[in-house]
C-alpha cells in the first residue's frame, strides 16, 4: 500500500513531532529536577513569574480555543464535520437507520467513558494517598498529550475495541481528546489544571451539543463527506498499513 501524502497527513506527522519533543523536554525535566515540577504545580500561577509551564499552558489552552473558535482554519474533516456547510447529504438516506447509529455509538461512547474514568480513578486516588504527586500528574498529562496523535495516525484503543469506527473522520468521539489528556488535571487544585481541566469539559460538551442536534451530519450513511471516496485528510493510511502489516 503506498502512502498518499495529503496536507494533513502532513500536518499531523509534523505536530506529532512537535508533541513528542515537548513530551521528551517535560520527561527530561521530570527525570533531572522533579522537584522543579513539582514547585511550578504548587505554587499559584502568579507566583511564578514566566515559566516553562506558562508556555506549555498557552499551548494546551490555545489547542482548545482553537476548536471552539476555529474562524477560518485549516482543520481535519473530523471537525469540520460539525459545521452545516460541511454536510453533503446522502440522497434518500434512512432515518430509522440514522437512529440506530446513533444509538449504538452513544451506548459505545457511554462505555468509553465509564472505562476512561475508572482507568483515571485509579491515579487519582494514588493521588489522594500521597503514592504520587503533582509532577506525576503533569507527566500523566504530557503523555496523554503525545498519545492523542498515536492513536489518530497509528492505533486506538478506543477505535479498535470499543467504538469500532472506521477511521478518526467517522469517530464519534473525535473531540474526546482534550477531555481525556486533561483528566488528571481534576485532581490539581490551582489555575493552571482546572483551568485547563474545565476548558477541556466545554469543548466536548460543545462537541455533545452540535453531535445530538444535528446527528446526521456524523454519519457517512448520511453525509457524503464522510465517505472514503470524498476524503481528502487520509490520515488513517500509516493505521491501516500497519493492520495489514500485522
Amino acid at each position: 500500500m503506498k502512502i498518499q501524502k495529503t496536507h494533513m497527513l502532513t500536518q499531523y506527522l509534523i505536530k506529532l513531532f512537535a508533541r513528542f519533543s515537548i513530551f521528551v523536554a517535560v520527561l527530561v525535566t521530570y527525570i533531572v529536577n522533579k522537584q522543579f515540577l513539582y514547585k511550578v504545580m504548587t505554587m499559584k500561577f502568579t507566583q511564578l513569574g514566566v515559566t516553562p509551564i506558562h508556555l506549555l499552558w498557552a499551548v494546551f489552552m490555545g489547542l482548545m480555543l482553537i476548536h471552539l473558535f476555529p474562524g477560518k482554519r485549516i482543520l481535519t474533516m473530523a471537525l469540520r464535520k460539525r459545521k452545516k456547510e460541511n454536510f453533503r447529504a446522502v440522497a434518500d438516506y434512512e432515518e430509522l437507520e440514522l437512529l440506530h447509529f446513533v444509538q449504538k455509538q452513544n451506548i459505545r461512547a457511554w462505555l468509553v467513558l465509564l472505562v476512561w474514568l475508572i482507568f483515571n480513578g485509579v491515579f487519582g486516588l494514588l493521588y489522594v494517598f500521597h503514592l504520587i504527586d503533582n509532577a506525576d500528574l503533569l507527566m500523566l498529562t504530557v503523555f496523554y498529550f503525545l498519545c492523542d496523535y498515536i492513536c489518530i495516525l497509528f492505533f486506538c484503543p478506543f477505535q479498535t475495541f470499543i467504538m469500532k469506527n472506521k477511521c478518526c473522520v467517522n469517530c464519534r468521539i473525535y473531540d474526546w481528546g482534550h477531555f481525556m489528556m486533561f483528566t488528571p488535571m481534576l485532581f490539581i487544585r490551582n489555575f493552571f489544571s482546572w483551568s485547563l481541566f474545565f476548558t477541556s469539559l466545554i469543548v466536548l460538551i460543545h462537541w455533545e451539543i452540535i453531535y445530538a442536534k444535528y446527528p446526521e451530519r456524523f454519519w457517512s450513511g448520511s453525509n457524503q463527506n464522510l465517505q472514503c471516496a470524498n476524503c481528502k485528510d487520509k490520515t488513517c493510511q500509516l493505521k491501516q498499513k500497519i493492520q495489514k502489516t500485522n
